[in-house]
């Protein structure tokens, strides 16, 4: 089965990236570029995605108020969320699994292992 990830970062060297570590993998991803558009993103997708990867510091909507909204809605609050940050504060990393993440990997990012973790995540190959 095909794996569908949502990405979401400012910027765009990231996302670039980021799509081009998953598409290599044959994971479908679709980019958003802040909090807000990845919302809009979200829920224009169908089907929905396996897993969301968001950075935290975004403008109009950050990381945090991101998961807090998608955790509100009952359809996609099971969808498995990882922060992909330059942070590793430990009270960031308390904060995101509050507002509902699922894990935490901080960048530069191993292609290798953010691939794991995604599978890991979604319990798809």
């Amino acid at each position: 089965m095909l794996m569908r990830v949502l990405a979401i970062d400012d910027s765009r060297t990231i996302r670039d990236m980021v799509h081009l570590t998953l598409e290599r993998e044959g994971i479908e991803t679709t980019m958003a570029e802040d909090g807000i558009h990845g919302i809009e993103v979200l829920e224009s997708l169908d089907p929905r995605p396996d897993a969301i990867l968001t950075d935290v510091n975004m403008p109009r909507l950050d990381g945090f108020g991101f998961i807090e909204r998608v955790r509100l809605m009952d359809v996609f609050a099971g969808i498995p969320i990882l922060v992909l940050t330059t942070e590793s504060a430990k009270e960031l990393k308390q904060r995101a699994r509050a507002a509902g993440a699922t894990g935490w990997i901080v960048k530069p990012f191993d292609p290798a292992r953010l691939v794991t973790a995604l599978r890991t995540v979604t319990g798809l190959r």
